[in-house]
């Protein structure tokens, strides 16, 4: 990385010269002149000082556990499709995660169903339940949560094993936007 985006990434982070400066185990008048572009700093005090910025951007990143609705509206595989339905409308949502035991065994989503409902005639979600939504960690930074919903419709949050939240893609848009 480039030395010159030292000044442009700390009031990115929203920090002063003396909180790097602090941060990083260099002096103040080091990171003043650094910026200023007076000195080159050694590689160690650069790489010291990046080390620190980019551990503090990390640290500020969101995270799975902050964005993740907390409450996980589900199916278990023995439930009617019909109700599965009629909860997908009432809540007005297009997914639903079929889980049983705290575990995530499968997913079933509006066209799931409507194809199901054109080719056969289905009673039960375990006929029609596809492959689990990915499961993460509530610590899950969500640059990876939003890579994952690239490809799946939903991502579970785990804490400890347990099953603790999901996130959709519309969660990612409304938090960033």
């Amino acid at each position: 990385m480039e030395v010159e985006k030292i000044k442009e990434i700390r009031k990115r982070l929203g920090m002063t010269q003396s909180e790097l400066a602090r941060e990083s185990g260099v002096s103040q008048s080091l990171i003043a002149k650094i910026e200023s572009g007076n000195i080159d700093p050694s590689f160690s005090n650069a790489k010291r000082i990046f080390n620190t910025l980019d551990s503090i951007a990390k640290k500020n990143e969101l995270k799975a556990g902050d964005i993740m609705h907390k409450k996980i509206i589900s199916v278990k595989q023995d439930s009617d499709i019909k109700a599965a339905i009629k909860l997908m409308k009432n809540h007005k949502i297009s997914q639903l995660p079929v889980i049983e035991e705290n575990k995530s065994i499968g997913m079933i989503s509006e066209s799931i169903i409507l194809e199901a409902i054109l080719n056969s005639k289905t009673r039960t979600v375990r006929e029609i339940m596809q492959d689990s939504a990915p499961v993460v960690s509530s610590i899950t930074c969500i640059h990876t949560v939003s890579a994952l919903l690239k490809s799946f419709p939903i991502v579970l949050i785990s804490k400890n094993g347990m099953l603790k939240g999901v996130i959709t893609k519309s969660d990612i848009i409304e938090t960033l936007y």
